[in-house]
């Protein structure tokens, strides 16, 4: 059984890392035969901002915070939609030395000021369309000192086009090492509170060799566009680590990603990567107006956030043409470390250990689990976070020595692909017997009048724990209860079928598309 397990870890590639490091000169020194090649396309407006102009700018703005006062260390909120402006903050940031907290755009005023005043940032960098969520809090923030508003000129404020417009583009890169804290994540707040997570210089560059170039094959003349933010782990790693790694063409894109606008740029844009989440995949399959393959250019596409239904994988290659990689990340991990690779993918699981990360799934004994047996993944691998900021007792529980807990439970076959059985506090047990809610909702998904579905426990007059379904319909569909019931009872062990099922319109969702089932949870229990 040892050797078993032993063969499920992939050997560490040799990533090396200097000691003096800047994550963001390394990003930008690796186009500097680029000048002239497009790194970022506004979709909404069409402009297009070159690697050359990319490098003269965040030079700029890297030296207009300095000449603001930003100390080294220093941190600076980015509240900031999908521009242009984006990638030149958050480079600048940390050419200065200047620690940057990416924030959820779609959060509310109550969160930001909680991160605010969490992270004490020195400074605000918010897009004018966001501005109004934070007026009414930054006066009384002691530890905010300087706003700059992005996508304006406006005079009422410092603004990001105006402070690189007044500054010299002189290379001055901060005297960082690859151990610094360079930026900050919020996690999002799937299972409550956010918390800042602290990653490191070395960590953006680490992902993109060990997960966009080695299971992607991401290279040059790809184009991607990303679903997922830039304020995302997944999103910053897609839209922006990735193809500034190699060179490559990223598409941002302002606005919310409805399936008109997705399908809208990748008719527009080409797009040969398309990176995005299981809910979006379902809403685009089931969309009328969907184009046909031959009007894309897809060569593939990643799915993560949550585990992807086996039928939408399915479904998407029948009708694209090119495989969905579903894979698993985290914030604390900040990109993905188990994933499906091209050309190996079986869907309905995971996939297997992305080179240089090492995975064991750890039983409810405190053992390791062996194939088949389900028990708490955890990751081993160079991209963990070094902490959540003020919250020790989370920060031990979460990053143990060398390995880091994700809270979710998985099972591994003998050929090493591990399939996702649901969060650790999301599992029910149903007479002793483990049940997936995951399990469940992939079955419900396969009946064709099914949009979505969220599974929890709730308990019965006798209080015993039995599972409870919330279901989406697709448009001009229609199920009954007793209809899905009999169709999970008809793929799946009796003991396993939901015993309510209550049809909603849709389901709570984080803004990265994962499924809050403990606001389904609350809700079942003051209903009940």
């Amino acid at each position: 059984m040892q050797q078993s397990r032993a063969d499920h870890r992939s050997s560490p590639p040799q990533v090396e890392i200097p000691r003096d490091y800047n994550a963001a000169h390394d990003l930008l020194e690796r186009n500097a035969g680029r000048a002239s090649k497009v790194a970022f396309i506004n979709a909404a407006t069409g402009t297009q901002l070159t690697y050359g102009e990319l490098t003269d700018q965040s030079h700029r703005f890297a030296n207009a915070l300095r000449a603001a006062g930003f100390a080294p260390e220093s941190r600076v909120m980015l509240a900031m939609l999908d521009t242009l402006e984006w990638p030149v903050a958050f480079l600048g940031c940390i050419l200065a030395g200047v620690v940057p907290v990416a924030a959820n755009t779609l959060l509310t005023t109550k969160d930001f000021d909680f991160m605010l005043r969490d992270s004490r940032a020195q400074g605000l960098i918010v897009s004018q369309p966001l501005w109004p969520a934070f007026e009414s809090i930054t006066d009384g923030i002691d530890s905010l000192k300087t706003i700059i508003l992005a996508g304006t000129d406006s005079e009422e404020k410092s603004s990001v086009a105006r402070m690189v417009a007044a500054s010299p583009a002189t290379k001055t890169i901060a005297d960082t090492c690859s151990d610094d804290a360079c930026f900050w994540l919020y996690s999002s707040g799937s299972t409550g509170t956010p918390k800042g997570t602290v990653h490191l210089h070395s960590h953006l560059v680490q992902t993109a060799e060990l997960y966009g170039r080695a299971v992607l094959g991401i290279q040059e003349s790809d184009v991607v566009y990303s679903a997922a933010k830039l304020f995302f782990a997944y999103g910053l790693g897609n839209g922006l680590t990735f193809p500034m790694s190699v060179g490559a063409t990223a598409v941002l894109l302002p606005l919310r990603p409805t399936p008109t606008d997705v399908f809208s740029v990748l008719k527009k844009f080409q797009p040969t990567i398309f990176y995005g989440v299981p809910t979006l995949y379902a809403a685009l399959l089931a969309d009328p107006n969907r184009p046909k393959k031959s009007e894309l250019n897809l060569r593939v596409c990643t799915s993560a956030g949550e585990a992807l239904p086996a039928e939408i994988g399915r479904k998407w290659t029948a009708e694209y043409g090119c495989e969905i990689l579903d894979g698993i990340g985290s914030t604390e991990m900040l990109h993905i470390f188990l994933s499906n690779r091209p050309g190996q993918v079986r869907y309905g699981t995971t996939g297997q250990a992305v080179p240089g990360y090492e995975l064991k799934i750890i039983g409810d004994d405190g053992r390791e689990c062996g194939d088949g047996e389900i028990g708490e993944l955890q990751i081993s691998g160079p991209s963990a976070a070094l902490m959540y900021w003020n919250n020790r007792a989370k920060t031990k529980a979460t990053f143990a020595g060398e390995w880091t807990k994700s809270g979710d439970k998985y099972t591994r076959d003998a050929d090493g692909y591990y399939t996702y059985g649901g969060r650790s506090d999301d599992m029910l047990k149903v007479g002793g017997i483990y049940v997936s809610p995951f399990e469940v909702e992939a079955s419900l998904m396969t009946h064709a009048s099914v949009l979505e579905a969220a599974v929890i426990g709730v308990a019965d007059t006798d209080e015993l724990v039995k599972p409870k379904a919330y279901v989406v319909l697709k448009a001009g569909q229609a199920a009954t209860a007793a209809d899905l019931q009999m169709h999970v009872k008809s793929q799946l062990a009796p003991y396993k079928y939901p015993r309510w099922i209550e049809f909603v319109p849709e389901l709570p969702k984080t803004a990265t598309g994962k499924i809050q089932r403990f606001k389904l949870r609350s809700s079942a229990a003051r209903s009940g």
